[in-house]
């Protein structure tokens, strides 16, 4: 049983390191993913600054780190979308528009978020 419990840690020590790759790579090569992250970078520390209520606070730190996780997931479907088929294909298409929209409609979560926590300043 203990041989089996180091493979398992083992095994989530080498998930984690892949995913920090991933981060990586996504930081360094992703454009979308660049830009957002510096918009995001600047939102969560006007979000910790701003005189929010605690709970505020949270809620917009896990709506920024939303949109960079949907991100990811769009920049994903497209690299794996653009391996799998190299010529234009509707589907392919499709899939990669509502991987877009995804990201779309996680910004305008975000954006009513942050029009609710500075309308409660002004309160």
């Amino acid at each position: 049983m203990q041989k089996q419990q180091f493979r398992s840690i083992r095994r989530i020590g080498r998930a984690f390191f892949y995913s920090l790759d991933g981060l990586r790579h996504a930081a360094s090569r992703e454009a979308a993913f660049q830009q957002e992250l510096i918009l995001i970078a600047l939102l969560s520390l006007i979000a910790i600054t701003l005189p929010f209520g605690v709970y505020l606070k949270v809620q917009l730190l896990l709506m920024n780190i939303a949109v960079l996780i949907v991100e990811l997931l769009n920049s994903s479907i497209e690299v794996l979308a653009d391996k799998v088929c190299k010529d234009i294909d509707p589907l392919i298409k499709q899939a990669k528009d509502m991987a877009s929209a995804a990201v779309l409609l996680t910004f305008f979560a975000a954006i009513l978020l942050w029009c609710y926590a500075l309308y409660t300043l002004f309160q």
